[in-house]
């Protein structure tokens, strides 16, 4: 097209469009100098806007001008190719040109039209124009009473166009035909009718889409189009869109193309391509039918294809794709199929262009692998794109599905891409594993291990390294998987990171598994790798919490949390809240343990994550175990320390064996705990755990007789000096001080009980503080109550808060009205304050704070500030 007036032609005929006639007929009729003189048409690539501008322009009683989009889009074109063409002769289009600098220009060239005729101005593609030529044209409609007030302005866009704000404009959107005007546009493209079945076949690939159809009964009248079905192929698509495509930036072009990829297959429509393609034979043919697909699987596909996915916003505010939860999907699939015809060669293609419902993904949820269309048709595919295509849908599983289905799809990707890309082969077989790990499956494990070529250098050191853990030769395993934590200096990749703090972890080296993974995680943001960042904050929440650091852990594993939902990982934010389950049990909330562990296993049951599951049901009975339910929590915790598929996480077992043995010697399983705290005697002396001597040692005094048990006690508390868990340091003092009490001791059982108190304060573990003040209360020893005001600048600042109000005379409702949250928050809170003022009753609390509040301003120093942190 050119920027040029075009002469009346006759105007063409259109099918179903009586609607967008009607409101073109409303612009010629409405007053010369009123408002609303302004139409806009949009409409997808090929609906017809053209088309309709043209018979608009043939059929206006008074003058009508056709513009078309300039060739180049320099600053100012659009509104120097208007204004030329507007010009009466040469020297006026000379003067235009001059004065086509904004409104003024174009308003000047714009009246110079004016006569006794009505004036009509159809403006094609205004998308294709300059941004600067299109603010002076929204300029010039925003004053109807100007001098381009009596010319009546027709305007086509393409659908993502972002229209201007014209007061009282009208805007239709073409749409796709109905059955019978897309028939009757067939009859009018085809000189000689087509067979029944080929015109059939025509109308059901089309889907009522005018341009679509023409291209395709374009190429099988030239010969060039395919001989069977589909005749709307790769190559119609992109002589349709190709405009569109073309026109946008390479990275939202290729982001396009891996949205198509990802999720181009029909969510779990269980009909064949054919079927759910072909439209009613009566009645309005609706358009092609938009398939979801999860953001997390296009994240994942976008990180395997080292795809940027900066243009999404951009892609989904011009309404290029549409948003749905967590899903995503093309408004108008023929653009997602031209976007996978058109794709970059680095993005790997579809080899079938028929509908969406490719046989590479002919599933519409990535980890549904087990169906892969017509057999012969995945036969024919090349080995990379069915690697590739099992990748994807591998990584959409490992995001957001059953693992072991990811684990299959990602061997099978493995297998597939081994000899033609190594290092997605690589990749996916580590992925694999790692799916496999999640599921706690150590075959699986063993077997996305073994199934690659032969690894060298690190690879093969972290290989073989946890070969030899996952079978139980750790002497082995220390070695090789040393020198992979050993290289972690050198690593930048954060993937690499992510396995060399994966056997720091495996190692038992917590310090370094913690540093490593904190150096993944800022590789992965500086990279903007968004998709890896929910699984770096996962594997640091997880090594935080090994080390018994738990603000820090529940802090990684809130971020974690909120980015693996925002990228859709539903897999991610299970362990994340997992691992947050866990560490409000150590906090003793049991509100926070039910929501956060319930919705870990509302995803990790039907996922098969067993090892979310298993840390969410750790979490639940260490609850119980604090509320004093020994014998349920002891029955919870059983079958997470037997071995076996039906027990616990394979790498979790063994870290659960303390915790049962505590609530079985309390509930009288003593012959359970004994069996369990054997096998961690095996365990304990590996050294995988740095804290796991002083815990086997507190087993041991647990099940001990008489005076052994002291020993076994002291023995506990030398080993914990060396391993630097303070918080297991502080469960043990608190196990030792209550046998203690129980011995009739209470002047030896003060010491640990108060130690224990001060370490479990200063890790902001309430509730076990509330079990060791209940225990030292029961000795006579003091613990910072009513004798000591200093004690309520111990308080968290919404317990001091809830303290004051409770001491003014409010109501726990009361309390909870004024501070906006829940008379069971409340409640917990006040029992906190209770028990950590040594107080029994909320009669007591007025004469505390009055204390408190009597002392002087300087007796917040620095103690009292490090104990509230």
């Amino acid at each position: 097209m050119s920027g040029s007036t075009q002469a009346a032609a006759p105007g063409p005929r259109l099918y179903d469009r009586t609607a967008e006639l009607a409101a073109v007929d409303r612009l010629s009729a409405r007053p010369a100098t009123g408002a609303g003189r302004v139409l806009f048409v949009t409409g997808a690539p090929g609906e017809g806007r053209t088309a309709l501008l043209a018979r608009a322009a043939h059929a206006f009683p008074g003058t009508a001008h056709r513009v078309a989009a300039p060739p180049h889009r320099g600053p100012w074109s659009g509104a120097r190719a208007l204004c030329a063409a507007l010009a009466p002769d040469p020297s006026a289009g000379r003067r235009a040109l001059r004065l086509a600098r904004g409104a003024e220009g174009l308003a000047a060239a714009v009246e110079g039209l004016a006569g006794d005729l009505p004036v009509l101005l159809c403006l094609d593609d205004l998308h294709l124009w300059d941004a600067h030529s299109r603010a002076a044209l929204a300029t010039a409609w925003r004053e109807p009473g100007g001098r381009s007030g009596g010319t009546a302005w027709l305007v086509s866009a393409a659908r993502h166009h972002r229209l201007p704000e014209v007061p009282e404009a009208e805007t239709v959107r073409l749409g796709r035909l109905s059955r019978e005007g897309a028939r009757a546009l067939l009859d009018d493209l085809c000189a000689v009718p087509p067979p029944a079945g080929v015109a059939e076949r025509l109308l059901d690939e089309a889907a009522g889409h005018p341009g679509v159809l023409a291209s395709a009964v374009r190429r099988l009248a030239s010969g060039t189009g395919p001989s069977r079905w589909p005749f709307v192929d790769g190559a119609v698509l992109a002589e349709v869109y190709g405009g569109l495509l073309d026109g946008l930036p390479a990275d939202s072009r290729r982001l396009l193309a891996v949205v198509a990829l990802t999720g181009c297959g029909g969510g779990g429509d269980e009909r064949s391509p054919e079927d759910r393609w072909r439209l009613p034979r009566s009645g309005t043919a609706p358009a092609p039918g938009t398939y979801d697909v999860a953001l997390g699987a296009v994240l994942a596909a976008a990180r395997a294809t080292r795809t940027s996915v900066e243009p999404l916003d951009g892609l989904l505010a011009d309404g290029l794709l549409c948003r749905s939860g967590d899903a995503l999907r093309f408004e108008d699939p023929f653009l997602g199929r031209a976007a996978l015809a058109s794709g970059p060669a680095s993005i790997p293609p579809s080899p079938y262009t028929g509908p969406p419902a490719d046989p590479v993904l002919v599933r519409g949820e990535g980890h549904r692998a087990d169906r892969l269309g017509p057999p012969a048709a995945v036969r024919a595919l090349a080995p990379l794109v069915r690697g590739r295509s099992q990748l994807v849908r591998g990584l959409a599983a490992l995001g957001g599905g059953p693992v072991m289905d990811a684990h299959e799809a990602l061997l099978q990707a493995a297998g597939f891409l081994r000899d033609r890309a190594p290092e997605e082969a690589s990749d996916a077989r580590f992925l694999a594993m790692e799916a496999a790990w999640a599921g706690g499956d150590v075959s699986a494990c063993l077997a996305a291990l073994d199934s690659g070529t032969a690894p060298a250098g690190t690879e093969r050191d972290f290989v073989e390294g946890l070969r030899a853990a996952l079978t139980v030769r750790l002497d082995q395993a220390r070695s090789a998987l040393a020198r992979v934590v050993a290289q972690d200096g050198a690593e930048e990749d954060p993937r690499l990171l992510l396995r060399a703090g994966s056997a720091a972890l495996v190692l038992g080296d917590t310090v370094a598994a913690s540093r490593i993974h904190a150096r993944a995680l800022a590789r992965a943001r500086a990279e903007q790798r968004t998709a890896l960042v929910p699984r770096a904050l996962e594997h640091l929440a997880y090594a935080e919490l090994r080390a018994g650091r738990h603000s820090r852990a529940a802090r990684a594993a809130r971020e974690g949390l909120r980015a693996a939902e925002a990228t859709g990982q539903r897999n991610v934010a299970a362990h994340q809240h997992s691992v947050l389950a866990l560490v409000a049990s150590v906090a003793g909330d049991g509100q926070a343990v039910a929501n956060h562990a319930g919705r870990a296993l509302d995803t990790a049951r039907p996922h098969g994550l067993v090892q979310a599951a298993t840390l969410a049901e750790w979490a639940l009975a260490r609850a119980e175990f604090g509320r004093g339910l020994a014998a349920r929590s002891a029955a919870r915790l059983a079958p997470l320390v037997r071995p076996g598929p039906r027990g616990g996480h394979f790498a979790l077992r063994m870290l659960v064996v303390p915790c049962f043995v505590e609530a079985a010697v309390a509930s009288g399983r003593s012959a359970e705990a004994r069996v369990a705290a054997e096998e961690y005697a095996v365990w304990a002396v590996q050294g995988v755990d740095g804290a796991a001597p002083a815990q086997l040692a507190r087993c041991r005094a647990l099940l001990a007789r008489g005076e052994e048990s002291a020993y076994w006690f002291g023995e506990a508390v030398r080993r914990h000096d060396g391993c630097g868990n303070d918080f297991e340091r502080a469960r043990t003092l608190l196990a030792y001080g209550t046998w203690l009490r129980r011995r009739r001791r209470p002047g030896d059982a003060r010491g640990p009980l108060s130690d224990a108190l001060v370490t479990f304060e200063r890790a902001a573990a309430e509730g076990w503080a509330d079990h060791a003040r209940s225990e030292l209360r029961a000795t006579g020893g003091t613990t910072g109550g009513v004798t000591d005001p200093a004690a309520l600048g111990l308080l968290t600042p919404q317990q001091q808060r809830i303290a004051r109000l409770v001491a003014g005379g409010a109501t726990n409702r009361e309390v909870a009205d004024r501070l906006t949250l829940s008379p069971r928050t409340v409640d917990h809170h006040l029992r906190s304050v209770f028990a950590r003022l040594g107080i029994r009753s909320r009669v007591e609390l007025p004469g505390v704070v009055g204390r408190w509040d009597a002392r002087p301003a300087p007796a917040t120093d620095v103690r009292t500030r490090h104990a509230r942190a």
